[in-house]
Parts: structure tokens; C-alpha cells; sequence
């Protein structure tokens, strides 16, 4: 990106993925979106100040902010994919990817282990971005409830979380296992956001199936170049 854009790149914006003066110097190294209406465009609906949680049906237009955002970009994607990315980053056959935090880690580490040269850095976009959770859950109908709930507590114990933690370098939600996770995992904004980054952080909700309809025709005609 730096050999691209130069040191001072907007690796902290959305701008990057989105102005086709950035787009388009980066196409050369390679740009790839998450092949995913509800994450890109719940993206571009965000980054182009739409309220996601009160979207609608003009939210979607051709004409709309957020559609304009994603086809401006379009010539310069290389690729829609929501896991070639993690080897392509590791391998520097993309230079730049929208991804999953955990994803992006991953293929910094097999970065890493290859020692080929590329360094891979995740980044939240400062005008915020989805959050997501991995989640345990039991089943209302499940024969052996006391067995779940006693291997949850076991999961959740402070230094079994915190081993979990340290490895798949995952944030977890048990705060007393803080003092047991690496200093270089506690201490990245990336991985344990600050309270600023937090405020700016949303989640995406289920649309109307209509509405999801006419969404994911759009996605569909972005693909396509219509």
C-alpha cells in the first residue's frame, strides 16, 4: 500500500476502498470485498452518513449515495470473496482486503511463519465499522443442559479464556482474564478497541426480506459491472 500510495495512505479510512483516486492505484496490487451484501453494503451505507438502522428502499436506488460509493470502486476490485482473501494477503497477492479482524490475523501470522517478506496490518477504519461476536449457545431442546453450561463456565474461566485469547489472538469477554493475555494482544486498539473506537463500532440487523431483495440486486448488478 505504502509503495502505492505512498507513507501517508488513508489506511485508517474507508476512503481507501472507496475514492477511486486511491482505488485505482491500488488495482495493480490487488483489492478484494467481501462477497456479501449484508457487510459491503451496510459499509457503504455507513460511510456515506446513511442511518442503518432505519434503512429504505431509496437507501438501495442506483442513484443512492451508497450505490455510487461501490461502483465508483468497482473497476479497480480484483476480487469478491469472503475467504480467498486470507491467503492472498499472506501470499501478497492482494494488497489490500475488507475483512474479518480474526481472518486478517490469521494471514498475518502465515505471513509471518512464511517469512516472505509481506506484512499484513489490520485496521479499523476511524468512521467506525460492524461488530460481531462469536457466540456459544444451547440449544432450548438440548438433553444435557448442565454438561453445555458447565463446559461454557470452563471456556469462560480467566485462564482458559485468556490461553484461547493468546492464541487465536481473539478478544474475549471475560475482563478478569486481562492480566493473562499477551501484552502485544491487550495492548492492540485493533483487538480490544478503545472506548472512542467502541462508540463508533455497529451492528447490522436482519432486513425486511423485500428490502434484503432489493439490496441484494444491487450487490448482484455491482458484481456484474451493470
Amino acid at each position: 500500500v505504502a509503495k502505492a500510495l505512498g507513507e501517508d495512505a488513508p489506511v485508517d479510512s474507508w476512503d481507501l476502498i472507496f475514492k477511486p483516486e486511491y482505488m485505482e492505484k491500488l488495482a495493480n496490487c490487488g483489492v478484494t470485498y467481501l462477497d456479501s451484501p449484508d457487510e459491503m453494503v451496510t459499509i457503504a451505507l455507513h460511510y456515506t452518513g446513511q442511518d442503518i438502522g432505519k434503512t429504505k428502499r431509496s437507501d438501495f436506488k442506483p442513484s443512492s449515495p451508497a450505490a455510487k460509493a461501490l461502483k465508483g470502486a468497482r473497476p479497480y476490485i480484483k476480487q469478491f470473496h469472503s475467504s480467498q482473501y486470507v491467503n492472498d494477503l499472506a501470499n501478497g497477492d492482494s494488497c489490500v482486503a475488507v475483512g474479518f479482524s480474526g481472518d486478517v490475523f490469521q494471514a498475518a501470522a502465515r505471513a509471518e511463519e512464511a517469512d516472505n517478506g509481506v506484512e499484513v496490518v489490520y485496521s479499523i477504519p476511524k468512521e467506525g465499522s460492524e461488530i460481531w461476536f462469536d457466540m456459544l449457545a444451547i440449544p432450548a431442546d438440548a438433553k444435557n443442559p448442565d454438561s453445555a453450561h458447565q463446559f461454557i463456565n470452563y471456556i469462560l474461566r480467566p485462564d482458559v479464556i485468556a490461553s484461547i485469547t493468546n492464541y487465536v489472538w481473539y478478544a474475549n469477554p471475560n475482563p478478569d482474564s486481562n492480566s493473562m493475555i499477551d501484552a502485544e494482544i491487550i495492548e492492540d486498539p485493533a483487538i480490544y478497541p478503545t472506548d472512542e473506537t467502541k462508540s463508533k463500532l455497529y451492528m447490522s440487523s436482519q432486513l425486511p426480506s423485500k428490502l434484503a431483495k432489493i439490496r441484494n440486486r444491487l450487490w448482484s448488478d455491482l458484481k456484474t459491472g451493470r
